[in-house]
């Protein structure tokens, strides 16, 4: 919510977001010919890699556009950001390497040290510009008021982050709400300078910039009445609308051919986060399998001569949107149940194999679903699906059950790093692994899918719950 703040002095922020669009795109290229010249003649940096450079950091290598963002951020996070893109960078530029066989011409040594001084550069600049605009809004704005109508959750967060905020440059003055101080229960630090009738004429006779309506949705109507009321005033006015009573995933606002809209159910891998989490999945596939295919080979031969069957076990379950996929695992048991109705694996299941009890403890009956990673029907990390059967069982007796299926489904996941594995022979273990699961669409992360791949190896070798 940039306006409230940049309502002065706009033109000179906007050169200061032109230059944070295009120094990334200098710093890399300018840290190329220096990379060149420190070690001499064997490279000759073409036009087309320099090309290839800037566009990908135009496009990669950008600061948030909304100022108020940035002035939010933390450096810690700002530069996990830059690191995160680099990598980004670099994983796409080694691909188009790759697919035009030109990764020869680039002698290594430049290129490791190209690839680890210019992250180094950019994490300054992006420091340094994010301090730069911090000073500039706080020296060139006074404190700017504003006042909120309607006391509740929503208001008094909103009030918490101006005053966190001090970028922002919004103090405010006080709310309106038509119910008493007692009935509201106010806090000490907060101040009812009226009831929602006298706001109209408060803005006259006091200075204010900005009003916020956190009005509930349910009182339409009086907000209606309120936009009416404030017309006779020159303050910016905006709608905090209260979507919170609703179980949000991923809630972020928008526009469809310019009417605005509020995503309230979506999925997180929108945009380049899809691109960055399936370059990361198809990376980390082909490094695994690549590593394992030894040991692959060998569970492979157990798995055969141990018992009667196919070596792998093909099973229907569902996949992102809902749709229907084969799920690859080492066969674990003397049957293949696929159908309308199959019995959950427990402890001192008859119908595993010995193998099969080692292979399940260890999770190693998963590694073929490496497969699936490569078809793009699963990623690494994602909720664990579950056979089809189980699907149509739990849908109907677990509130947002499907959801779960707005992303990929993981050959690991939150609920499973988090103590949620083996039988659910309670409706509570299911509906837990479910809680998990959406909490993971709210708050995914790269930083969070890493978290997840390494809790997963350390609890592969300590986990008395899989069976």
């Amino acid at each position: 919510m940039t306006q409230p703040v940049l309502l002065k002095q706009s033109f000179l922020v906007a050169i200061l977001i032109g230059v944070q669009a295009l120094v990334p795109a200098v710093v890399a290229i300018a840290a190329l010919y220096a990379t060149v010249i420190l070690f001499g003649k064997g490279f000759d940096p073409s036009s087309a890699a320099i090309v290839i450079v800037a566009v990908l950091c135009l496009v990669l290598i950008q600061a948030p556009r909304e100022v108020s963002t940035q002035l939010a951020s933390t450096r810690v996070s700002a530069i996990v950001d830059v690191i995160f893109r680099w990598l980004l960078l670099l994983a796409i530029l080694l691909a188009v390497g790759y697919v035009t066989k030109s990764l020869n011409e680039y002698p290594r040594s430049i290129f490791l040290t190209w690839a680890c001084l210019t992250p180094v550069a950019l994490i300054a600049f992006t420091l340094a510009m994010q301090e730069i605009m911090r000073r500039f809004l706080m020296s060139a704005f006074d404190n700017r008021r504003a006042i909120i109508a309607g006391y509740n959750p929503v208001s008094l967060e909103l009030a918490q982050r101006l005053k966190n905020n001090s970028g922002m440059r919004l103090t405010v003055s006080g709310y309106f709400d038509d119910r008493s101080i007692d009935r509201l229960g106010m806090d000490a630090g907060s101040k009812l300078a009226g009831s929602l009738s006298d706001m109209s004429q408060y803005v006259k006779d006091n200075r204010t910039d900005v009003i916020f309506i956190a009005l509930p949705i349910r009182h339409i109507k009086r907000v209606m009445d309120l936009l009416d009321e404030l017309r006779d005033t020159t303050a910016s006015i905006y709608y905090v609308p209260d979507i919170f009573v609703f179980d949000l995933i991923q809630a972020r606002s928008g526009e469809i051919h310019g009417i605005p809209v509020i995503a309230m159910c979506e999925t997180p891998f929108y945009g380049y986060r899809g691109v960055a989490k399936r370059i990361t999945d198809v990376g980390f596939s082909i490094l695994i399998l690549a590593l394992l295919l030894p040991l692959l080979v060998f569970i492979a031969l157990l798995v055969k001569v141990s018992s009667r069957g196919p070596v792998i076990f093909k099973q229907r379950r569902y996949g992102l949107d809902g749709r229907e996929i084969a799920v690859y695992k080492f066969r674990t048991m003397r049957v293949t149940e696929d159908g309308a109705q199959i019995k959950q694996a427990s402890k001192y299941d008859s119908r595993i194999t010995r193998i099969g009890a080692l292979l399940r403890r260890s999770s190693m009956d998963e590694l073929p679903q490496l497969i699936n990673v490569l078809q793009g029907r699963m990623s690494l990390v994602g909720p664990r699906p579950h056979a089809v059967a189980h699907n149509e069982e739990y849908r109907k007796l677990i509130k947002g059950y499907m959801l779960r299926h707005k992303v990929l489904p993981g050959i690991t996941g939150l609920a499973q790093v988090s103590g949620c594995r083996g039988e659910t022979s309670e409706l509570e273990q299911m509906q837990a692994r479910v809680n998990f699961d959406l909490d993971y669409l709210r708050h995914w992360s790269p930083m969070l899918d890493i978290k997840i791949l390494l809790l997963t190896v350390v609890r592969v070798f300590r986990d008395d719950q899989a069976y």
